[in-house]
């Protein structure tokens, strides 16, 4: 079995230590570097190219924020995961905007983020449901640039595969539900990317919420 293979990020031990322990219960999780900083973090990360950085928001000398920026360029295949206790408007879409792939909060249950950590892995995005919501209604305040209103409208079958990632179902979950193959489902999705101008599926869902394609009660752990 192939591990996937993780850097955390955290200054508190203590969480650092209890993240690790629930993360290698599992054995196609491994951890091979801890932080206690966010510089320390982003050298790790650009060392050993992990597949996932779990990271908290506040650390010190670099913050959770710039370490995702800055990992972009040095690592672009490794998924940025926040794992916070914080959930400020500014820090939410700051981290959307940089390019994480998940944002749970420290109240999460370990099997979630167990789970999360696979998801990110897999392509696709987590956000923990109280993030998502919060996300969306902030979206939807944010100004629709003006190409964007020439964007080419989606198919019904598209419709319908960003209404139920809305709901969170998954990739494998939507095929399932379309009777349709997880190929497909990954085809609308690049072609919802495409025609809406947008580079992530969380992107992708929060425009849908913001134009009301979706409601953002709807909107879950997608």
């Amino acid at each position: 079995m192939a591990q996937l293979r993780i850097v955390l990020g955290e200054d508190h031990a203590v969480v650092r230590e209890g993240t690790r322990r629930i993360l290698e219960q599992h054995p196609d999780l491994v951890v091979v570097g801890e932080a206690g900083d966010g510089q320390q973090a982003l050298e790790l990360i650009e060392r050993l190219k992990p597949d996932v950085a779990i990271l908290d928001i506040r650390m010190p000398r670099l913050n959770g924020i710039e370490v995702v920026r800055r990992m972009k360029e040095c690592s672009p295949n490794t998924k940025a995961l926040m794992l916070t206790a914080y959930d400020d408007d500014d820090y939410v879409l700051a981290l959307m905007d940089v390019g994480a792939s998940g944002y749970l909060l420290k109240t999460a249950r370990a099997s979630e983020l167990v789970e999360a950590v696979r998801t990110v892995c897999q392509g696709e995005p987590v956000l923990h449901p109280a993030i998502a919501v919060k996300v969306a209604r902030l979206w939807g305040r944010r100004r629709v640039p003006v190409e964007r209103e020439s964007a080419e409208p989606l198919s019904p079958r598209e419709r319908e595969v960003l209404e139920l990632a809305a709901k969170g179902l998954r990739n494998k979950d939507i095929a399932e539900r379309l009777h349709i193959s997880v190929r497909t489902v990954e085809g609308h999705f690049n072609s919802i990317l495409t025609k809406l101008q947008v580079s992530s599926r969380i992107e992708a869902v929060l425009y849908a919420a913001s134009r009301q394609w979706v409601a953002l009660g709807d909107v879950g752990q997608s």
